[in-house]
């Protein structure tokens, strides 16, 4: 039996999603365990995408196959009960064999939040990344819309980035004001290892007035990281939300609400 499930994490205290040789703690393995006393015996998880150390989770999706009988109940209050009170799984539903939590992904959706405000934050300082320089979000938006569509980003990931190919499609990104919040989201195909960061750190040097709004673009023409600007902190990156086929029915959480 192939279980799919929904997962909401604070990703403040983890060294990333995926479980690593070193003894670190990671979201992944913290999951695994809490399944595995579930189905009494070793569970192993697949997710949607990976997320850096200090990145957070509003809905992870991810699947595991079993041959243990479990309601979808047991499993998410079962997993609940042995969980961390920063890690939670929202829903649990069987799935048919074809189901695939990364591969089966359609879209997949971000959003970094800004606190732009003079002084530094305190219980949203890992909520949330601040910038003390005053940004202009519509400079910030009209850079943002050179990088809509089918592009080669490879001066946007990161050195480090095994991703096979470097082009992927934006569908969307968007940014806007709240008070004094500054809110970045991005719906794409699939991202490229640090892609969003680097977005975030492009947009906020122009939107301080630092550079040119055509500078986001002239950074992706070089096709080149090495030109590329700095790489934004993970503090107030959330993955909002994955996108599957009607035909898998998942039940997932519509995010009306800041997930900050």
């Amino acid at each position: 039996m192939r279980i799919a499930l929904g997962v909401e994490y604070n990703g403040h205290a983890y060294s990333g999603w995926q479980a690593q040789k070193h003894d670190v703690e990671t979201v992944q393995e913290t999951l695994e365990q809490a399944l595995s006393v579930v189905a009494n015996e070793p569970v192993r998880v697949i997710c949607a995408g990976r997320t850096d150390t200090g990145v957070h989770g509003a809905e992870q999706v991810v699947h595991f196959d079993t041959d243990v009988v479990r309601t979808e109940r047991n499993w998410v209050y079962g997993a609940n009960t042995n969980l961390p009170k920063d890690v939670c799984v929202l829903w649990a539903t069987p799935v048919s064999d074809d189901f695939h939590a990364r591969f089966s992904a359609r879209r997949r959706r971000y959003q970094y939040v800004i606190i732009n405000r003079a002084v530094r934050p305190t219980y949203l300082a890992y909520r949330t990344t601040w910038e003390y320089r005053p940004l202009d979000e519509a400079r910030m938006q009209q850079a943002a819309n050179y990088l809509i569509g089918k592009h080669d980003f490879n001066a946007y990931r990161a050195v480090a980035c095994q991703a096979k190919s470097p082009v992927k499609e934006v569908l969307s990104l968007k940014v806007a004001r709240q008070g004094q919040f500054v809110l970045i989201d991005i719906e794409a195909t699939a991202f490229l290892h640090h892609m969003v960061r680097n977005i975030a750190g492009v947009l906020m040097e122009i939107g301080s007035g630092n550079r040119e709004p055509i500078w986001a673009k002239e950074i992706l023409d070089t096709c080149d990281r090495a030109q590329g600007g700095v790489t934004a902190k993970p503090y107030g990156l959330y993955l909002t939300g994955v996108s599957y086929d009607e035909e898998f029915k998942l039940p997932q959480v519509s995010h009306s609400a800041p997930v900050w």
